[in-house]
């Protein structure tokens, strides 16, 4: 590229940009970027049994990860 094609390339995107700008400051406010019309997640409660399941779950997932390990330095 030479000098000419890279001032034609930031000028192309300094008019993205603006056009970009122009149409944020139009949409009515910054309503895209806030988080205020989210409601917070409700809070999800498991059984104990539940708990307990996935609890001896992951044990055996560690467990195995723990036999193959083994199995893999002899």
């Amino acid at each position: 590229m030479n000098r000419e094609e890279i001032i034609a390339a930031i000028d192309d995107e300094i008019g993205r940009l603006q056009q970009v700008r122009k149409l944020l400051l139009n949409s009515g406010g910054n309503h895209l970027f806030t988080s205020s019309s989210a409601k917070p997640a409700k809070k999800r409660i498991l059984s104990p049994e539940a708990r307990q399941r996935i609890a001896s779950a992951q044990k055996r997932r560690w467990a195995k990860q723990r036999k193959e390990a083994a199995a893999a330095t002899k």
